[in-house]
């Protein structure tokens, strides 16, 4: 069995003119993986940023399509004109 060990450290880092608060994230991987990075000159971290990136974007989508699902039932309720008048009021309140 392989014991796989991660840790956090904060450090200050920036992209794109924008300082921000990150986190070193580590991980075990197989040597012949590293040796074929090394050899290929990959920048891992570039790499696993953007699959990190992708796979939160996938899971709030997710999310976000359940929470639609949830509300789908109450806003089917609402009617367009009731929707009309809501915003018509709002703006002659202004």
């Amino acid at each position: 069995m392989e014991t796989i060990l991660s840790y956090f450290k904060v450090v200050i880092c920036g992209e794109n003119n924008l300082v921000q608060q990150c986190v070193t994230v580590s991980t075990k991987i197989p040597k012949q993986l590293k040796e074929k990075i090394q050899r290929f000159k990959i920048k891992p971290s570039k790499i696993l940023r953007k699959a990190l990136e992708d796979e939160v974007k996938k899971r709030e989508m997710e999310e976000l399509k359940e929470e639609i699902d949830r509300l789908k039932p109450i806003l089917e309720k609402v009617s367009i004109e009731d929707i009309v008048k809501g915003i018509r009021e709002d703006r002659d309140s202004r």
